[in-house]
Formats: structure tokens, sequence, C-alpha cells
């Protein structure tokens, strides 16, 4: 028998993006995604009129009603991050616990149009002790605020990175990522010796 190189084994790691309705998560996932992604988007109709917040979302015709999914490997030591995106409105938000069992990590997606979008995602991490980032996502119209400004307007610990991205670019996407395995990798516990 041959002697052949050892299979690489990756490290498998689950990340949520989470934040607000109509803040970009589906846009996320797909963008950073290897893989074509898993999407629950759903049409919207006329049975969420006052029941979904739509303001300033004239435009939005489909929402997620589970999660989306992808994938992408991150570097050649195989580092494969598992990327599930939570539905925004507040009628989904049960999905959230299910979704967030064995998360490493999330990114929370704000929009500075919106800003109190994020809220209910940033507490939802700090309750369960989830690392996360915040990623502004810039939208076209929207004012551009500094991290600091937006870091002040959640009241965020000066710890969680603050982050700007456009979801609709993978390669922002895929920054934003990087970013958060970073967060993750400074802010591990040190085991003791």
């Amino acid at each position: 028998m041959a002697y052949n190189e050892p299979e690489m084994l990756s490290t498998q790691v689950k990340i949520l993006i989470a934040g607000g309705f109509g803040v970009g998560k589906t846009t996320f996932v797909g963008s950073a995604s290897e893989i074509e992604p898993l999407s629950t988007e759903e049409l919207i109709t006329t049975a969420s009129a006052g029941v979904d917040e739509l303001g300033g979302l004239e435009g939005k015709t489909t929402t997620t009603v589970a999660l989306d999914f992808g994938r992408i490997t991150m570097d050649q030591h195989g580092i494969v991050l598992y990327l599930f995106g939570t539905p925004g409105q507040q009628r989904f938000w049960f999905m959230w616990d299910e979704l967030s069992a064995g998360a490493l990590g999330a990114i929370v997606l704000a929009d500075t149009r919106r800003l109190e979008q994020c809220f209910e995602a940033v507490d939802f991490f700090e309750n369960r002790g989830t690392r996360f980032l915040i990623a502004v996502n810039r939208f076209d119209g929207g004012f551009h605020y500094e991290p600091d400004e937006v870091r002040a307007a959640l009241g965020l610990d000066p710890r969680v990175p603050i982050v700007l991205c456009d979801a609709r670019d993978p390669d922002s996407a895929i920054a934003v990522l990087r970013a958060l395995i970073l967060h993750l990798i400074a802010s591990a516990p040190i085991p003791s010796v």
C-alpha cells in the first residue's frame, strides 16, 4: 500500500446571519455562498398587511419564511462556514432558537435607514453569549454613518466589531466573514493549563 498524503480535515463552523426584516440577509448569504444557496423566500401577500412592518421597503416583494443556507470554504486550511440566514419578521423569530443551536458566531446586518431593526438581533446574541459583529449594509440612498456612530446608537460594547459592507458584493460579504472569524479567534477563551 502506497503512502498517501493525509486527507485534509475540514473545520466546520456554523455562522448565523441575522437582523431585521429587509436588511439584506438573503442577499448576503447568496453573495458569499460558493454553492447555490437554499432560500425559503415567499411572496409577500396581503395577509401580511398590518402584521409585517413594510415602512421603507415599499419595493420588497418577497420574504424569508424559514431560513437561508449557504456554504463557503474560507481558505486552504479547510475552514468551511455554513451560513444560516434567519427570518427577519417578528412572527418568524421562534426559528432563531433552533437556528442558533451550535452556532459559533453571528453577523448582525444593520440598515442605517432603519437601525432599530437590528436591536432584537443584538439582544438575542448578547443574552446567549454568542459572539457577533455588526455589518452595516450600505444601501443606496441611505445615510452613511461611521462605525463609532453606529456603536453609540446601538449602545454596543467596544469589543463588538463594526464593519461596513455591501451585501450584494461577494468580496464585501467574504470580507465580513473573515472579520467575524478573526473576531472569534481573538475573543476565544484562553485554555487553562
